[in-house]
């Protein structure tokens, strides 16, 4: 796993329409949370989850889909234990619907 921390003054914005779009493959993980200056996305087929945090980018590439299940279980564990709720948005792709099912992580599809 390699975990890669950056800065990107920007909003959420220039990932959920960019590197982060439903086109590249990614998911948006919806909290209660989001706001223009917070979101999570996630790719299944690339074992990648982004984080963007005011500016801080957070970036796991895991090594295998075992991996990423155990990585994005326990993001959606700690957010449903906060109390910001945690559900994955495919976008309406049935590739991309069908990826986390095979990764093992329909639970938390919508």
């Amino acid at each position: 796993m390699e975990k890669i921390q950056e800065f990107a003054p920007a909003d959420r914005y220039l990932y959920d329409f960019g590197l982060c779009s439903y086109a590249n493959g990614f998911s948006q993980i919806d909290t209660n949370q989001d706001a223009w200056y917070y979101g999570t996305w996630a790719n299944p087929f690339k074992f990648i989850v982004f984080n963007y945090v005011e500016g801080d980018c957070y970036t796991t590439i895991c090594d295998n889909a075992e991996e990423f299940k155990q990585a994005m279980t326990e993001l959606a564990q700690w957010n449903i234990e906060s109390e910001h709720g945690c559900k994955i948005d495919p976008g309406g792709d049935p590739k991309n619907k069908e990826q986390w099912v095979k990764v093992g992580l329909s639970e938390y599809l919508y």
